[in-house]
């Protein structure tokens, strides 16, 4: 019989419905049935993509000796990381207190409160090299429970006082600061002194991805190229970040898009899922780092990025993102669906393709996936040209093969049973691809073909549709519920539901000129200072006021760390700055100052992990500029879209390109539209700089415009 799993809306929590554990999912039904038995509590926090939940579920929950234990002792609950990452980050923290480590599986017992007092990640069924088994584990908790549980209850309330102050700064911790760019100054130089020179990326293995960080150090080499030679070594830093991580195994040379992390410092073999929120943020990257250097090789991944999420990511039909793609098939392979034998590459390929295709992408005999010694992870060494010299190829030669040899060999690869698509669609991750989508649109003024500008073209639309279909669900009151189009489950409404939205539909008015997206950030915005501002500063993960919480979940957080993803409330405070240029008005850009006071004095000691605040930051110190693009009457849409892609060529936070329809300003910030009626009617398309709340007279040509940019160049003081 299947357990209570079986109806839920999450394809983690389906997968376990024929375990013989009786499992719960989070809810107060659980907690309730905890209370009357005066049982512990069994959590497991997991994911679809998460290779080492299945083999815990295989191996243990699947085990009928297994079950009986826990069903007789605990009360279980499995909750699905992506679906609760309210309950997850919590948990995580908790656990890494207790025992020193976090990650998935997340095995925690708690109290029949809520309250954990004891934890670990994976516990393997059999005892060896120093760790017990998982009955061990849970024979010991159920007699330490049954023995003592208030001695545990003690532990447990302690542990939950503390996660009150993990994440958040103390009240009025520097609230009186002076906002300068010295934690900027701090967060770059951990960059620095972290940074491997031979590989890119920072630290030591496992790497991960820090896209905050990265597009920290590209603005701060564009800011430094603005004002003479200089600076050199950020941008040096992200450029060969981004290109050792592209040539790696981390990244899929075949379909395009990222895996999840490399398990080595050269960034050749990952662990193999593909997850939305490194995708959209990496994309972004890529995409402003073709803007810092016009380069070909950045562009070209950006639009491989946007060709997998295209295919593979992305809801046709319905339009909107999905979560993740698992690594793996069964618990029998590591990534097979992505690797290749010789044997395997040999039978897709004619001989002279294969020959190219093997040296450029490393195929060997052998490879290195321990599971299967044969196995290989493509990756690519050198350039394109260089691989070509060495070779003695012509450039275009070379390019032709390797084009045609990579098509053959993913057509052979969609031939193979796929791993799993989570089509979960989270507000926070959906919102962030839409916004990487529209950006992208400053690429098209460096496309060259017209594959890859109906390929630009055609994200613009699917992107609107699926902000559209979005913002269609928000509630005036709460806003957006964090799983989206489903109605079972306790509905979760959390701080970055409601900011990367907004930040999205911002982003689609600059694109479009429509107004409405412009009430709809303000809307948004309205919620998040309602339901999640703090009064000394700074923005809960949570609605501040709202049904009673249990557990971990009773401790507030104001989380400043990247995860890799932008912090909620450093991505809060860029809403709210860019709110307050846009408007002119002074209410939001308080509240976001206050928020920096608070976090500035902590953010130097997050380093890396604090690149979003790093960016938040700059955009307070940074005077707005926002460059209007105007259409000619006279039918001048060339025109138009050029000074468009001049002004939007560029990467500069502190810059917002708009395109104008004059006949249409309705739900448009006052002032801008009252400069946009104030511009003469007649003649042809147009471009307006404006900083400061004051505008240089119209331009008409790419030139000028570019001069008037080239003017106001930004600096990083």
């Amino acid at each position: 019989m299947p357990n209570g799993l079986a109806s839920s809306s999450s394809a983690y929590l389906r997968a376990a419905a024929h375990q013989p554990v009786e499992w719960h999912g989070w809810g107060e039904a659980a907690f309730a049935r905890a209370r009357e038995q005066n049982r512990p509590i069994l959590l497991d926090i997991g994911a679809v993509w998460c290779h080492w939940c299945h083999v815990m579920d295989r191996e243990s929950y699947e085990d009928a000796r297994i079950a009986e234990m826990i069903n007789r002792d605990f009360v279980a609950i499995k909750v699905d990381r992506d679906q609760r990452p309210d309950v997850d980050a919590r948990y995580q923290l908790a656990v890494a207190a207790l025992c020193g480590q976090g990650g998935w599986p997340l095995t925690a017992f708690l109290t029949p409160d809520g309250e954990p007092f004891f934890g670990g990640t994976y516990f393997p069924s059999v005892e060896g090299s120093g760790r017990p088994s998982f009955a061990r584990v849970l024979e010991s908790i159920a007699h330490a429970y049954r023995e003592q549980p208030e001695q545990l209850k003690e532990s447990a309330a302690r542990v939950v006082q503390a996660l009150a102050s993990m994440e958040t700064p103390p009240p009025a911790a520097g609230a009186a600061a002076r906002l300068d760019a010295a934690p900027i100054a701090a967060i770059l130089d951990v960059a620095v002194k972290t940074f491997d020179s031979k590989n890119g990326g920072f630290g030591h293995a496992p790497k991960f991805f820090h896209p905050p960080v990265v597009d920290l150090l590209l603005d701060r080499f564009v800011r430094d190229q603005a004002a003479g030679p200089g600076g050199a070594v950020f941008g040096n830093i992200a450029f060969l970040t981004l290109e050792k991580m592209a040539r790696g195994g981390v990244y899929d040379q075949l379909a395009g898009g990222f895996h999840r992390y490399s398990v080595d410092e050269h960034w050749a073999v990952p662990h193999f899922e593909k997850m939305a929120y490194d995708n959209s943020e990496l994309l972004k990257n890529y995409i402003h780092a073709a803007q810092a250097t016009g380069g070909e090789f950045f562009r070209g991944v950006a639009l491989d990025i946007l060709r997998w999420a295209d295919e593979v990511l992305s809801n046709r039909r319905e339009p909107g993102f999905y979560t993740s793609q698992d690594a793996d098939i069964s618990l029998h392979d590591d990534g097979d669906y992505f690797t290749w034998t010789r044997a395997e590459a040999q039978a897709a390929l004619p001989p002279e393709e294969f020959e190219l295709a093997a040296a450029y992408y490393g195929i060997h005999e052998r490879g290195p996936m321990q599971h299967d010694p044969a196995r290989n992870v493509l990756a690519v060494a050198v350039s394109l040209e260089d691989f070509a010299a060495s070779r003695l190829l012509p450039v275009e030669q070379a390019r032709a093969t390797l084009r045609a040899a990579r098509d053959k060999l993913y057509a052979a690869r969609l031939q193979r049973p796929a791993p799993a698509v989570d089509t979960a669609i989270y507000a926070n991750w959906n919102a962030m691809f839409i916004a990487a989508y529209l950006q992208a649109q400053a690429l098209r003024g460096q496309l060259q073909t017209s594959a890859e500008g109906g390929r630009l073209a055609a994200a613009r639309v699917f992107a609107l549709r699926a902000l559209d279909r979005m913002l269609a669900e928000r509630d005036a009151e709460r806003g957006l519920r964090h799983h989206l189009y489903v109605a079972d489950g306790e509905a979760v409404y959390g701080l970055e539901d409601q900011v990367f939205p907004a930040l999205a539909a911002l982003e689609a008015f600059a694109i479009t000129g429509e107004g409405r997206y412009y009430l709809a950030a303000r809307e948004l915005a309205e919620v998040i200072i309602r339901r999640y501002s703090d009064p000394e500063g700074g923005f809960t993960d949570l609605p501040r006021e709202g049904a009673p919480r249990r557990g971990a979940l009773a401790s507030p957080r104001k989380p400043l760390q990247d995860t890799p993803a932008p912090s909620g409330n450093s991505a809060a405070i860029v809403l709210l700055e860019r709110l307050a240029a846009l408007s002119g008005e002074a209410r939001h850009g308080e509240i976001a100052a206050a928020a920096l006071r608070a976090f500035a004095p902590a953010a130097a000691g997050f380093g890396i992990f604090a690149g979003a605040f790093g960016l938040a930051l700059r955009l307070h110190l940074s005077p707005a500029v926002q460059v209007l693009i105007l259409p000619g009457e006279d039918g001048q849409d060339g025109l138009a879209a050029s000074l468009e892609d001049e002004a939007r060529a560029a990467y500069q936070i502190e810059r917002m390109v708009i395109a104008v329809n004059p006949g249409r300003l309705e739900g448009w910030p006052e002032a801008l539209a009252e400069t946009v009626r104030a511009l003469p009617r007649s003649g042809g398309a147009r471009a307006v700089v404006c900083r400061h709340q004051t505008c240089l007279p119209p331009v008409e040509s790419r030139e000028e415009l570019r001069a008037q940019l080239a003017a106001g160049a930004p600096s990083a003081s």
